[in-house]
């Protein structure tokens, strides 16, 4: 399939991108806005948007298919996985749920469109409109397609020329997502602006920053504290740093038969997008007072990501990025091997006489010959980041407070908790992360799944980009 050369990211390798040409692309789609995504109706456009994700979701879709075919080697990401993960982000792109985001984010649906106001606005003598930025700049991040597939479809809601800078080795989905869009409206097509130039190169950025009204970015904090001071007074800059996630399993869900459940989900929220997100869990905590222990549960969660690799397998890796897992995967055999060791001696040892403690366990279960998912259990309940690509630790605790307590040297960065507990007990563990600062809690095997009114980083999503006029009758 041959796509039409719509945008800059559809021109040649050895085509050379200059400031004069991002400005030039900037401009033209300005105008397109103005001429005519600035005339539509919100509803018009949220009915746009979900017709275009159920496009995606058919499996005969040209679109689609081009992506589960090119996808793999064009992002690293199995085709199983890239359909699981498309799958949950275009489900949610219904008309029902871009509605309940305008609700939830402005008030009311048509507040791009007219003056209105819910009726307690109504009885104080209060209207308001809402504004999108004119050119919406995005700077993506360079590990998974659908937070920039969110971005793009935030600006549409808002009426807004959008120029997508793409992160590094993450063009591909963005972009066919902006062709599709083209293919059911040419004009919209008009509107979007997509490039792919390394990051820091600094005089592409400061022409596309001088016409940008809104720049919104995502990456590492010292990326976000850099680009900030480059951003023209003028303009409103939106950031989202480096965040991380983990789980939390209660002991009332280790029977032997839950236990397994819950196993499985947690291997669904490990090998969603092959761990890669923000979203995505380092470490599960396991309450150790079930009939199965934080060990025995680290066993069933290697078995289901091992019969998840059947169904889902994870991909190549980059030479370094497989030497990184093996790397650790070794020290921490080593370790199991020391404490086994430890053991035999502590029990080998005449009683009376004086022998070391052993330090707290390790145990290792891995993949045969590949660094396909890792599980490691260490007693030691301190937060440990992962290396990620579906290698995960299990650590025990007594409590959510004590889990809260090991994991306090990433407060403030962490993005999502999920619970694997019973429902009434879920509200409660909910609102005490929520006091420790967590902004999303959700169920476990639903991590990577946040839902279209998801508030990222604990920020209104449509909030964040629009201008208010108040009308006081």
């Amino acid at each position: 399939m041959n796509l039409p050369g719509l945008f800059l990211a559809d021109l040649p390798p050895e085509a050379v991108l200059t400031p004069a040409l991002v400005r030039d692309a900037a401009i033209a789609i300005k105008r397109n806005r103005a001429r005519w995504l600035a005339q539509r109706t919100t509803q018009e456009l949220v009915e746009m948007v979900a017709y275009t994700a159920e496009r995606w979701l058919d499996p005969a879709n040209h679109f689609r298919k081009l992506a589960l075919a090119r996808g793999p080697a064009e992002t690293g990401f199995g085709a199983a996985t890239l359909a699981r993960g498309l799958d949950g982000f275009f489900r949610g792109l219904t008309v029902e749920n871009l509605q309940a985001l305008l609700v939830q984010d402005l008030g009311e649906v048509r507040r791009l469109d007219e003056f209105t106001a819910p009726l307690p606005e109504l009885r104080a003598g209060r209207l308001a409109l809402v504004r999108g930025p004119e050119l919406l700049a995005h700077i993506a991040a360079g590990n998974l397609p659908n937070s920039t597939l969110m971005s793009m479809v935030l600006g549409l809601l808002l009426k807004s020329a959008q120029f997508v800078k793409c992160g590094h080795g993450a063009k591909f989905i963005p972009w066919l997502f902006a062709h599709s869009l083209a293919d059911l409206e040419p004009k919209l097509g008009g509107c979007l602006e997509l490039a792919n130039w390394p990051g820091g190169t600094l005089e592409l950025e400061a022409a596309l920053f001088a016409e940008a009204d809104c720049v919104t970015a995502q990456g590492s904090d010292e990326t976000l504290t850099e680009l900030r001071q480059r951003v023209p007074g003028r303009s409103r800059f939106v950031g989202y740093g480096h965040r991380l996630s983990f789980g939390f399993v209660g002991a009332e869900m280790l029977s032997s038969y839950m236990a397994r459940k819950v196993a499985e989900r947690a291997a669904a929220d490990v090998t969603a997008w092959n761990q890669l997100g923000c979203l995505s869990p380092h470490i599960f905590y396991v309450e150790d007072t079930g009939a199965t222990s934080a060990e025995g549960f680290s066993e069933l969660l290697a078995t289901a990501l091992a019969e998840r690799e059947q169904a889902e397998p994870r991909g190549e890796l980059s030479p370094e990025e497989a030497a990184l897992i093996a790397s650790r995967r070794s020290l921490h055999e080593l370790r199991s091997a020391r404490h086994a060791a430890a053991q035999e001696e502590a029990v080998t040892t005449p009683r009376g006489a004086f022998f070391e403690t052993p330090n707290p366990g390790t145990k290792v279960w891995a993949s045969d010959g590949s660094t396909a998912w890792t599980v490691v259990f260490e007693a030691d309940p301190r937060f440990h980041l992962s290396c990620l690509n579906r290698f995960v630790y299990v650590k025990p605790c007594r409590t959510l407070a004590e889990a809260l307590h090991h994991a306090d040297t990433q407060h403030g960065r962490v993005s999502t908790v999920g619970l694997g507990v019973t429902e009434g007990r879920a509200a409660g563990l909910a609102l005490q992360l929520a006091h420790w600062g967590v902004p999303r809690v959700c169920p476990l095997g639903k991590m990577q799944e946040p839902p279209v009114g998801w508030r990222h980083d604990g920020r209104p999503a449509l909030g964040e980009l629009v201008t208010w006029t108040d009308f006081e009758t």
